[in-house]
């Protein structure tokens, strides 16, 4: 993909880190870059709509997109499948837009192989504690789903050294502004700026 203009960003945490309250909150100041819809079997929360926060599908829907290789990443987590479909990723791409995965450590690191371009970001909670009243604050959550997320955190935590980018969420507004970094600087790299400015490029045959 290093021939476009956009770069392919790659956000993962632990469930409750505040992943999802960072992506949205960069969306809503970077209308350049789009978030990839992925599709999931779980159950819609409350508030949620199918085509906004996922694509909700049936166990049967999503093997069989699987099976005909629809997906650039999936993977079983919590109990439920999720995964990226292929051809949106790759129409955004093709025109030169930002786009944004918002996927757990496995889906990433099937990614990170496949694009290895790709800019990954791992969000850090400050502590496990804070982590657990993140998760208990949310009250959409069992306290069978609550126990499973924080036995499963401690595997996902090990997995920040593979990423490009670490930033820790203590402070909110820090967090955000160091997520707004790693995404100008990825827009300086060499090959997305000889994409976006070919003329220029070419006027210094480099």
């Amino acid at each position: 993909m290093t021939q476009y203009a956009g770069s392919l960003y790659i956000v993962s945490a632990p469930s409750g880190a505040g992943k999802s309250s960072l992506v949205k909150a960069l969306l809503a100041q970077d209308t350049g870059i789009g978030l990839s819809i992925s599709h999931t079997t779980r159950a819609p929360r409350p508030g949620e709509e199918d085509g906004r926060e996922y694509h909700f599908v049936s166990t049967e829907t999503f093997l069989a997109m699987k099976a005909d290789n629809g997906f650039l990443e999936h993977a079983h987590v919590h109990g439920n499948w999720y995964g990226t479909s292929k051809a949106w990723v790759a129409s955004q791409m093709q025109q030169d837009r930002d786009v944004l995965l918002e996927i757990d450590w496995q889906g990433a690191k099937q990614v990170m192989s496949l694009v290895p371009e790709g800019v990954s970001i791992f969000i850090l909670p400050p502590s496990m504690d804070e982590l657990e009243r993140r998760l208990r604050g949310r009250g959409t959550d069992s306290e069978e789903v609550i126990a499973r997320r924080l036995d499963a955190a401690g595997q996902e935590l090990a997995q920040a050294p593979g990423y490009d980018y670490l930033i820790l969420n203590d402070d909110f507004k820090i967090a955000l502004e160091e997520l707004k970094c790693v995404v100008t600087a990825s827009r300086c790299r060499f090959a997305q700026q000889r994409a976006r400015h070919k003329q220029q490029f070419s006027n210094f045959n480099i």
